[in-house]
């Protein structure tokens, strides 16, 4: 999805400053990503995100998603995506569907702060875990070259047989944009604990990784490229998974 560069006041420059607080930190599962706001009518979009990381258990685990996504309006993106996940030691195996769904909420560089809304449900394999549903703001803003993105979801599961703790997680991203070929930046993942403890005891089950990232996009036609990200994220707190190498590929048309 092309992205629009353009001037912004200094509303949005609250934006970079809480996103290099929340690049300083950074439970994210491998192929995680930064979910942007952008939305284009009829667009269709195939998307493979890949990611590997380093278990405290020693070894590598890695999980695999594809999916089919289209633009259904100039608001509203939608995707139906399979995943496949390969702990540590063991053979692949078939891990979830999710279903995706972004709505752009404000006209594109019409304020300081583009603002979307995520809302995304997945069905794991393991049917104890019920349906696990994400949801949240998620914003961008943009000042001359620099790009920055901040969302915070909840995480919840439903009609799950065990406790699953509701979870307050962040995604962001800063992008300096100088060439679409090729971009340099920085992400971070992470949670911030369970919601469903006192606020005091939220370092329980937090998670941060933050590393560098590369983006790029290599057009074929008008409407036809392939855009990609990729970022090697380091652990932030000790006790954590460690290293994760983390790709994302998306085929536009």
């Amino acid at each position: 999805m092309s992205p629009r560069v353009r001037p912004r006041p200094c509303g949005q420059r609250c934006l970079m400053l809480a996103l290099l607080c929340a690049c300083t930190l950074c439970r994210a599962d491998p192929n995680d990503y930064v979910h942007l706001p952008d939305v284009v009518a009829g667009e269709r979009e195939i998307d493979v995100k890949w990611g590997q990381q380093q278990q405290r258990s020693g070894g590598d685990g890695a999980v695999t998603s594809v999916g089919l996504g289209y633009g259904v309006s100039d608001h509203w993106f939608t995707e139906l995506y399979a995943k496949e996940a390969r702990p540590a030691g063991d053979a692949s195996r078939f891990d979830a569907m999710e279903w995706e769904n972004r709505f752009l909420l404000t006209d594109p560089g019409r304020y300081p702060i583009d603002a979307g809304l995520l809302l995304e449900i997945e069905r794991p394999a393991q049917r104890t875990e019920g349906y696990e549903i994400s949801y949240g703001p998620l914003l961008q803003a943009q000042t001359g070259r620099w790009q920055g993105n901040f969302n915070l979801l909840i995480r919840q599961h439903r009609r799950s047989t065990a406790h699953w703790p509701d979870e307050l997680r962040y995604e962001a991203q800063i992008r300096h944009r100088s060439n679409e070929k090729l971009d340099w930046g920085m992400q971070a993942l992470g949670s911030f604990g369970a919601l469903d403890r006192d606020p005091t005891g939220l370092s329980e089950g937090r998670t941060h990784r933050i590393g560098p990232a590369l983006f790029g996009k290599l057009r074929m036609s008008a409407r036809t490229a392939i855009a990609w990200n990729a970022a090697l994220m380091f652990r932030a707190g000790a006790g954590e998974p460690g290293t994760t190498l983390r790709v994302q590929a998306e085929l536009e048309f």
